[in-house]
C-alpha cells in the first residue's frame, strides 16, 4: 500500500473511533472494477451501510467481501430511518450511505439523511467514483463549460412535456435521465419541445457490456431508436444542448415586457402585445404568459 493511503487509512480510522461520520460513497455504475480502493476500505470500516437497496447490494459486498451489516434506506422509508440513523452518528458510529449504483442523491435517495447530518453537526464525508451524469456528459462532445443535471422527467407524457419547457431557452447544456420504458415516449416529446435539429447524445449502459454512446439531432435519434429495439434497452442518460445564448437573453427580456403588460392586461392580450413588439412566436409567448400568471 502506498504511504499516502496508509495515512487515508489511519486518519479514517481515527475518525472512526472518536467521531461517527456519515460516509456518501459512489459504487459502479456497472463495471465491478469501477470500484475504488478507497471506497471498499470504508464500506469494510463502518459500522453499518445504509443502502437503497440492500438485496442489489449485497452482491457488490459480497464481491468485494465486505461483511457490514446493511440496511434498507430509499424513499419510502427514509422519513423513519433518518432519525435512528441520526442517532447511531451522533453516539459514535461511522455509516456509509450508498445507492444501487453511482454517487448518491443524483437522482437517488439520501437528501434527508445528509440534510440532517449537517443540520446535527455531524460529519459528511464524500468518497467520490463513478456518476452517470458526469461519465455521459464527458463523452458528449457538447459544451461543459456550463451544463445543468435535470434528473428524471416526469412519468405522464403532459407533464413530461411541461418539465421540458421549463428548459426551452435554457442555454446551459441539459442532462437528463430516462429509463427504458419511456425512452421512446421521451425522446418524442423532446422532439415536440425542442425542434428535431437540437443536437443531443444518447450515453446507454455506460460501462456496461452494450455501452453506446449515439450523438444525432433529436429527430434522427427518435428515428435510431425506433429502428433497432435493441438500442431501447437499458439505462439512458440524454444530453442535451443548450440554446443560443440570444434565444436565452430574449427569453429574459420577453419574461420583463410580459410582467409589465399582465399588471395592466389580460393574459392573451399581454401575451398578444409582446408577440407583436417582439417577433417571437405567438404560441411561446402566451405560454410564458400563462406560466408568469400563474395560470
Amino acid at each position: 500500500m502506498l504511504l499516502w493511503q496508509t495515512r487515508v487509512s489511519v486518519l479514517e480510522s481515527q475518525l472512526s473511533m472518536n467521531q461517527g461520520t456519515l460516509y456518501v460513497i459512489a459504487t459502479p455504475i456497472g463495471n465491478r472494477a469501477d470500484m475504488g480502493e478507497r471506497a471498499i476500505s470504508v464500506l469494510k470500516q463502518v459500522d453499518l451501510i445504509a443502502a437503497e437497496d440492500t438485496r442489489h447490494s449485497k452482491i457488490l459486498m459480497q464481491y468485494y467481501g465486505i461483511g457490514t451489516p446493511m440496511q434498507a434506506y430509499h424513499d419510502h422509508n427514509e422519513e423513519q430511518a433518518t432519525p435512528k440513523l441520526i442517532q447511531r452518528l451522533l453516539a459514535g458510529e461511522n455509516i456509509a450511505l450508498i445507492s444501487d449504483a453511482g454517487t448518491p442523491l443524483l437522482s437517488d435517495p439520501g437528501y434527508r439523511l445528509v440534510k440532517a447530518a449537517h443540520e446535527s453537526a455531524v460529519k459528511v464525508s464524500p468518497i467520490p467514483g463513478a456518476c452517470a451524469a458526469i461519465a455521459a456528459l464527458s463523452v458528449s462532445g457538447l459544451a461543459t463549460d456550463r451544463f445543468m443535471f435535470a434528473g428524471f422527467p416526469p412519468h405522464k407524457q403532459g407533464a413530461r412535456q411541461n418539465f421540458y419547457r421549463e428548459f426551452e431557452f435554457q442555454s446551459a447544456t441539459l442532462v437528463f435521465y430516462e429509463s427504458s420504458h419511456r425512452i421512446l415516449a421521451s425522446v418524442n416529446d423532446m422532439v415536440q419541445v425542442f425542434g428535431a435539429n437540437k443536437r443531443v447524445v444518447l450515453a446507454r449502459e455506460i460501462t456496461k457490456l452494450f455501452e453506446t454512446v449515439h450523438s444525432a439531432e433529436l429527430g434522427d435519434l427518435l428515428g435510431w431508436l425506433q429502428a433497432d429495439k435493441n438500442q431501447q434497452k437499458g439505462e439512458f442518460v440524454l444530453i442535451l444542448e443548450g440554446a443560443e445564448q440570444q434565444m436565452s437573453s430574449q427569453s429574459a427580456e420577453l419574461s420583463t415586457l410580459l410582467k409589465v403588460l399582465l399588471d395592466e392586461l389580460p393574459v392573451k392580450q399581454a401575451s398578444q402585445m409582446a408577440a407583436k413588439i417582439t417577433g417571437m412566436k405567438k404560441n411561446q409567448v402566451y405560454k410564458l404568459a400563462l406560466e408568469l400568471s400563474g395560470k
